[in-house]
C-alpha cells in the first residue's frame, strides 16, 4: 500500500493539513488586496480542512478585503463559488457582505470565528475548472456528510465515504482502513454502514487523491439535497416548509422532500415584507392562473432578508453575464435594502480561468 506521505497531489496538502493548501496552477501569483489606511484588526477565519488562520485588516476594510486574503492565502483563483459566514450578534448565521466594512459587521471580532466555504454550488462540478477547487468542494461535501446536512441513502453515503478514505490513506487495507474508520467520524451514524464502506474502499485500487474529489463531486450532485441549506417557513395554511435557493430557481421542500421548484425563468420578482417573503410569477395564460404571487411566512424578518440576499445573489451568480453595477445615490431617501450582488458572475469566472490558461499555453 502507498503510505498517505508518497501520495502526489497537485492541490497541496490533502484532508487535515496543518500547512497551507500550495497553489493554484493558473496563477502563481496572487497578490494581497490593497487596504485603507488605519488600525489593524486580527480576524479568525476556519478553513474548509478545519484550520484557522489569522488575517490583519485595516478597520475601515469592507469585507472583501478580508475574503481577497483568504483566497490569497489559498492562491484560489476561482474563489468567487466560495463566501465567509458567521454567526452576528442575533446567534443567526449570515453572510459577510463584501461591500460593507467588516468591523460594521462583526461588532466583536476577538470573540467571531469566520468559516470560509462554498457558497455556490453549480449544477455540474466539471464547471469548476481547477483541481484546487475541486478539492475544496470535496471538502465541503465531507463536512455536509458528517453533520447529517447531505441526506441520501446507505448506499450513495457510503461509497462517498469510501472516496474519502481513498484520497485520504489511499489503497484498501484491511487493519488500517477499519482503524481509520474507527477514529474518524464522516456520518452521524456511520458503524451501521461500515461494512458497505470497506466494500466500496477495495474497489478503488490505484485512484489518485484528484480522482477521489471528482467521483466523490459526481456522486453529491446527483442527491436532491446537494448544495440545499433550508431555510424554515410556512405556507398560507401553516403548513411547516422549508425554502431553498439554488441555480436553477427558489426550491420548496417538505422535511428533506422537494415539493415544488420555481424556476429563475419563471420568476418575476422576489421580495419580502415584514416576516413574509414573496414570490412574483409571471403571468403564465395557459393556465388562467389570478394568483401570480406566492406568500410563505417565516420566523422573523430578519429570517426573511438573509433568505431573500442569498437568492438574489443566486440569480446573479448563475444567471447574469457580469456583475450588476452600482445604482446612484437617491438624492433623499428610499425604502427597502440597498443590497446588490458583488463580485464576478459564473460565466465571469469561467471566461476569466480559460483566458488565463491560453495566455499559459502561449507562454
Amino acid at each position: 500500500m502507498v503510505e498517505p506521505a508518497d501520495r502526489p497531489s497537485t492541490a497541496g496538502q490533502r484532508l487535515g493539513a496543518t500547512e497551507s493548501f500550495g497553489v493554484s496552477t493558473l496563477e502563481p501569483g496572487l497578490r494581497p488586496p490593497a487596504q485603507p489606511p488605519g488600525r489593524l484588526v486580527s480576524i479568525r477565519v476556519q478553513m474548509l480542512d478545519d484550520t484557522q488562520e489569522v488575517f490583519q485588516i485595516s478597520q475601515r476594510s469592507p469585507g472583501k478585503v478580508l475574503f481577497d486574503l483568504a483566497c490569497v492565502h489559498l492562491n484560489l483563483t476561482e474563489g468567487d463559488y466560495f463566501g465567509l459566514e458567521y454567526q452576528d450578534q442575533r446567534k443567526m448565521t449570515v453572510w459577510l457582505d463584501l461591500l460593507k466594512p467588516t468591523l460594521k459587521q462583526i461588532r466583536r471580532p476577538k470573540n467571531t470565528i469566520l468559516r470560509f466555504v462554498v457558497k455556490f454550488f453549480p449544477p455540474d462540478h466539471t464547471q469548476l475548472m481547477e483541481e484546487l477547487t475541486r478539492y475544496l468542494f470535496a471538502l465541503q461535501i465531507k463536512r455536509d456528510l458528517a453533520c447529517g446536512r447531505l441526506i441520501c441513502n446507505d448506499t450513495s453515503a457510503a461509497l462517498m465515504v469510501s472516496h474519502i478514505i481513498q484520497s485520504e490513506i489511499g489503497d484498501f487495507d484491511e487493519t488500517q482502513s477499519w482503524q481509520h474508520l474507527l477514529h474518524n467520524k464522516y456520518l452521524p451514524d456511520q458503524d451501521a454502514i461500515r461494512d458497505k464502506v470497506t466494500d466500496c474502499h477495495r474497489k478503488h485500487v490505484g485512484q489518485t487523491p484528484a480522482e477521489s474529489d471528482y467521483q466523490l463531486l459526481e456522486i453529491a450532485r446527483r442527491l436532491e439535497m446537494y448544495g440545499v441549506r433550508l431555510h424554515p417557513a410556512k405556507d398560507r395554511e401553516g403548513s411547516k416548509l422549508s425554502l431553498s435557493v439554488a441555480h436553477t430557481g427558489v426550491l420548496v421542500f417538505q422535511g428533506y422532500t422537494k415539493i415544488n421548484a420555481f424556476n429563475w425563468s419563471k420568476i418575476r420578482k422576489l421580495s419580502f415584507k415584514r416576516k413574509r417573503f414573496l414570490i412574483k410569477l409571471r403571468a403564465d395564460p395557459a393556465q388562467n392562473a389570478h394568483h401570480d404571487t406566492l406568500e410563505f411566512a417565516m420566523a422573523s424578518r430578519d429570517c426573511c432578508k438573509i433568505f431573500w440576499k442569498i437568492s438574489v445573489e443566486y440569480h446573479a451568480f448563475f444567471r447574469l453575464f457580469e456583475e450588476p453595477k452600482a445604482k446612484p445615490k437617491p438624492i433623499l431617501f428610499t425604502r427597502g435594502s440597498s443590497f446588490r450582488f458583488s463580485g464576478r458572475t459564473q460565466k465571469q469566472v469561467i471566461d476569466y480561468v480559460k483566458d488565463s490558461e491560453l495566455k499559459e499555453s502561449s507562454i
